[in-house]
């Protein structure tokens, strides 16, 4: 298992697929991919891994944009 698949579960407390973190540029955030909800989602969540936010938005994050 890789370290941030660890990080993650850790942070978020859910076992289900969530994968691929990538936080912001200033640490502040993690969006990641899930299939929680049955399809594939970005999320976001603030790095202490409150506030758990779907984008509503198929597929998965590859960066933060800028």
């Amino acid at each position: 298992m890789s370290r941030t698949t660890v990080v993650h579960n850790q942070v978020d407390g859910y076992d289900d697929s969530d994968s691929i973190p990538l936080w912001s540029p200033n640490g502040n955030k993690i969006a990641f991919d899930s299939d929680r909800y049955g399809d594939d989602e970005i999320f976001v969540m603030n790095a202490d891994g409150s506030n758990v936010v779907s984008l509503g938005q198929r597929g998965f994050a590859t960066s933060w944009g800028g």
